[in-house]
């Protein structure tokens, strides 16, 4: 969002602040100028440019934050209700499951039909899943292939320790010219010697790998000098970012929230939002008869 942007709505716009509000007139209410009386107090004086921004920034913040409550709430509220979910109803969805593979593997073994046994197949795999890699081989191999260590010990080899690295002569010219020009001890202020400190390290790490590019690159950084500290925002501007950051904010919750209402088991949970036990009980009873439903197919099938 730009500052035109924030002008013109945005959470500047919801607390009904615009920068013409919080700019003060060039005359007084009155016809008279700006300018207030040598003997006017301090209480008469025209208010500040930030005033009206300040308040616009503290309504924005005050609702972002009861934004933040009631979506935590409903998050809340959906992680609850899906643990129910899974501790009341999972065991009878892995009944289901189980139900539906033996009835294709009953029917299966009746027809004998290769398509009658791809999909109990299939049922099946739905009930057993199948074991990760590092499961099947206890951790000795994973998705990249054999570990260090299992190799080692296939080959009987030790496992080959870190290369050592000697840096070249030309690494080693740059690394002394740096240390003599950025040592912390040529240093005369204290934020002058934590820059030092900082690059040093650098250029350390730098040399510790034999990185000499990056020693080039670390001298031209040097040759370059500090660079500028960079002009510090108005407080109106300092305002301006703090709305931005505050809309932007408000928009990746509304992301979340309009996620979590979406989700399956936060669909189920607006449909009874007063009374979740009670949809959770409707749902058992739809599945406990879908198992009986299941089960007296499956002894028909096994007579």
């Amino acid at each position: 969002m730009t500052r035109s942007e924030a002008e013109q709505g945005g959470v500047a716009g919801e607390a009904g602040v615009t920068p013409e509000d919080g700019v003060p007139s060039a005359e007084a209410e009155d016809g008279a100028p700006g300018l207030q009386d040598a003997g006017a107090s301090s209480e008469d004086a025209a208010p500040r440019p930030e005033e009206r921004l300040e308040r616009a920034v503290l309504a924005a913040e005050q609702a972002l934050i009861e934004y933040e409550i009631a979506m935590e709430t409903f998050r809340v509220e959906v992680e609850n209700f899906s643990r129910l979910h899974h501790q009341r109803l999972g065991p009878m969805y892995a009944r289901l499951d189980e139900l539906d593979a033996r009835i294709a593997e009953a029917v299966a073994a009746r027809t004998g039909d290769p398509e009658d046994v791809r999909k109990a197949d299939e049922a099946r795999a739905r009930v057993m899943p199948m074991p990760g890699v590092e499961e099947l081989f206890h951790g000795w191999m994973d998705g990249d292939g054999l570990s260090p260590e299992a190799a080692a010990m296939l080959t009987e080899q030790p496992v080959r320790p870190p290369q050592r690295v000697r840096p070249s002569d030309e690494a080693r010219k740059l690394y002394r010219e740096l240390a003599r020009k950025a040592h912390p001890d040529l240093a005369q202020e204290e934020g002058e010697r934590k820059r030092r400190e900082e690059f040093i390290t650098r250029v350390n790490a730098a040399y510790s790998r034999g990185d000499e590019a990056l020693l080039r690159e670390l001298s031209a950084e040097w040759a370059a000098g500090p660079v500028p500290e960079e002009r510090r925002p108005s407080p109106a501007e300092e305002l301006y970012a703090r709305l931005e950051w505050l809309a932007q904010r408000k928009e990746l919750i509304a992301v979340v929230a309009r996620e979590l209402e979406e989700s399956a088991i936060g669909a189920m949970l607006r449909l009874a939002p007063d009374d979740p036990d009670r949809l959770l009980e409707e749902v058992a009873e739809q599945l406990l008869a879908q198992v009986a439903e299941r089960e007296a197919q499956l002894a028909e099938l096994l007579r």
